[in-house]
């Protein structure tokens, strides 16, 4: 399993590296007795449903780090943030491919005190759907990807066998400036590896690197990994890079505390 994000001990803050034979530490060191891949899916299996949104007004203002799934229809999206997070049924996947329309939140972390939340995004690009619905959508996740503020991180689902299609190079558009700068670090993941032998395998790593070097900069968090939701090939690795993007304990109650501040007051009896 590759992952291609250095060491955080041996790079700047941001740095960004496509080199296949390095693997990214955990940001804290972890004690000697601890294991940093079971500690991150525990904390990935924390992910619980937090609200739906059909438009971006309708999302929760929040200071907490978020990070956003996205992909193609059929690039295996659903099953990829269900098998991250050990859970069947937490991102809805429709019969219809396409079909699903609403930003869906969830949050991690601490039930009094959340330290990140992932919102899955609609899929798009599925032929099915009708094309004002495609471009309506297709202006929404634009949207999200260049003004979402406390936006943290983008996981990009790209399915192994295809490689970036038009639809998602111009997904990676969207979000490019604030991935070049350093604002929003961008995961991408090869989905449905298991179909691909070494060689395709190895190839398709290749071709996701020549078309992510357009993107990287000194300042920019890129990482690259070949993803199987069926073998679990990368879930450990995913888990820990998300894990890495959470808020601190000090931040995540601060934050916390002044969502409960901002509640209105309950009426007197």
């Amino acid at each position: 399993m590759t992952r291609q994000t250095p060491p955080r001990s041996s790079r700047p803050a941001r740095k960004t590296n496509l080199d296949p034979n390095q693997g990214a530490d955990a940001a804290k060191v972890p004690h000697p007795q601890t294991n940093p891949e079971k500690e991150a899916l525990a904390w990935a299996h924390s992910a619980r449903f937090l609200t739906t949104a059909a438009q971006l007004n309708q999302l929760p203002a929040s200071e907490l780090p978020e990070v956003a799934f996205v992909g193609r229809s059929n690039a295996g999206k659903s099953t990829a943030i269900n098998t991250i997070a050990q859970q069947r049924q937490l991102a809805f996947a429709s019969k219809t491919p396409g079909r699903t329309q609403h930003i869906n939140l969830f949050n991690l972390g601490p039930k009094a005190a959340p330290n990140q939340i992932w919102a899955d995004l609609p899929g798009y690009g599925y032929a099915a759907v009708e094309r004002n619905a495609k471009l309506r959508w297709q202006e929404v996740m634009a949207s999200y990807l260049e003004l979402r503020r406390n936006l943290t991180g983008v996981v990009h689902m790209v399915d192994s066998r295809h490689g970036f299609t038009e639809l998602d190079r111009q997904l990676l558009e969207f979000v490019s400036p604030r991935v070049r700068n350093g604002e929003v670090k961008l995961l991408v993941l090869l989905t449905k590896a298991d179909k691909l032998n070494r060689k395709e395998a190895a190839e398709s790593m290749r071709q996701a690197q020549e078309v992510l070097a357009d993107i990287v900069t000194d300042e920019s968090d890129v990482g690259l990994v070949l993803f199987s939701a069926l073998k679990k090939v990368g879930v450990g690795d995913v888990a820990q890079a998300l894990q890495e993007w959470a808020a601190t304990d000090e931040f995540a109650q601060a934050e916390a505390a002044a969502q409960l501040a901002a509640l209105p007051p309950e009426p007197e009896e």
